[in-house]
């Protein structure tokens, strides 16, 4: 991979002056997909001699039906500072509001009994917007990571909201960071690092094993994926769509049946929806028990990195088959509107929410085979040169249009 249009910012950084105490940055993770997006950013906070990790674990990070990643977070090293509880029940879109609602208010006292420095929080979920409110209002200063991006769903709404509220920003492409220029903010506090996510995997042993199978048990068949070329699916619900989920999933599910190729899924996230997809999940394997579908919670980043890396394509509605996929040249088949807008690499074919489309997409994907690596979405050096500006950036806490 070429080094990528990726650079360090630092004639754009004042120095303050030297600190009595490290600087406190609380970092929030709240679900799978946050982890994987942050996990490099936490060891580089841990590790700078001028930053202190304040980590928050909460929402749909602490359930076990979502893989239960603060188990992940802890077996990794990382001190656990506070967790919340701030999901309620029923995944739609009254209880989506409801569990920002209560994120605002549990994330107000965790803030003030820690008080950060820094609060960072990343790209554009339900639970980023309470984050970022709840900082806001507290007036600490906010960081955000994966901001200018465009995309489908309420995350586009979120992820720019998230914007204006944040004084540092922290995009993953080029054209990300003239969108959030363009949208008025300080070009001085705009850093262009690439996404963390491809950190962890730039220089890793990425060889799968079919011990995954033991380490992470799941529902269905040993696969034998060290030898057979199998699919990664991962659909979630579009909260934009709420009440469509379950039609979706079964176009998806009707393609994997005629391909009958060995097959990796994830459950899917806990948006609105997600009960309809899981359920049409549910009605599908109890039905046609099939003997090439393996399903998991959960995996730990580098196992997840694995499994991506090796599958013949990933297919569904998840930004990893875009953003990791591309680094790691995984043929990737996007199927409906969840990412609609989002930058991608040669290594992605889109449909709609059709089986047929989607079978033959696949089939050509699988027919292709690895594509050339691609930095459009990091080098894989995002966490230092974050940990670096938080560091050293000095913030003022009242925000200006700066056109």
């Amino acid at each position: 991979m070429g080094p990528g249009p990726f650079i360090d910012r630092e004639t754009h950084v004042k120095f303050p002056p030297p600190r009595d105490r490290p600087r406190r940055i609380c970092i929030i993770v709240a679900s799978r997909a946050n982890y994987a997006r942050i996990k490099s950013v936490l060891r580089a906070v841990m590790d700078h001699p001028r930053l202190e990790l304040q980590l928050v674990v909460g929402a749909s990070a602490l359930l076990y039906r979502f893989g239960q990643v603060i188990e992940l977070i802890r077996a990794d090293g990382f001190p656990v500072a506070a967790t919340t509880y701030t999901i309620v029940e029923g995944e739609n879109p009254t209880t989506m509001a409801k569990s920002t609602g209560l994120g605002i208010i549990e994330l107000a006292t965790i803030f003030e009994n820690l008080r950060p420095d820094i609060v960072l929080t990343v790209a554009d979920r339900f639970e980023t917007l309470a984050t970022s409110i709840a900082a806001s209002y507290m007036n600490v200063p906010l960081a955000h990571t994966q901001g200018g991006e465009v995309t489908g769903s309420i995350d586009e709404s979120v992820r720019h909201a998230t914007t204006k509220l944040a004084h540092v920003h922290f995009p993953a492409t080029e054209r990300s960071r003239e969108r959030i220029i363009r949208m008025g903010e300080n070009p001085e506090m705009v850093f262009l690092t690439g996404c963390p996510s491809m950190d962890v995997i730039r220089d890793a042993d990425l060889t799968i094993r079919n011990s995954l199978f033991d380490r992470y048990g799941g529902v269905g068949p040993r696969l034998d994926v060290e030898r057979e070329p199998y699919l990664l699916v991962l659909q979630h619900p579009v909260t934009t769509e709420f009440g469509s989920g379950r039609r979706q999933i079964e176009e998806t599910l009707a393609a994997l049946s005629d391909l009958r190729m060995p097959t990796i899924m994830l459950w899917p996230n806990i948006d609105a929806g997600s009960d309809d997809v899981a359920k049409g999940i549910r009605v599908f394997r109890e039905h046609s028990r099939p003997d090439w579908l393996h399903l998991f919670r959960n995996f730990a980043v580098l196992d997840y990195a694995r499994v991506l890396k090796n599958a013949a394509c990933v297919l569904g509605n998840s930004s990893s088959g875009i953003r990791e996929g591309s680094f790691l040249g995984t043929p990737c088949v996007n199927i409906g509107s969840r990412q609609a807008g989002r930058e991608r690499g040669e290594n992605v074919i889109d449909v709609d929410y059709d089986a047929r489309a989607i079978r033959e997409a696949v089939r050509a994907q699988v027919d292709h085979g690895p594509y050339e690596p691609s930095n459009l979405f990091g080098d894989g050096r995002a966490g230092e040169r974050i940990a670096r500006v938080l560091a050293e950036v000095e913030i003022e806490i009242q925000k200006k249009l700066r056109y």
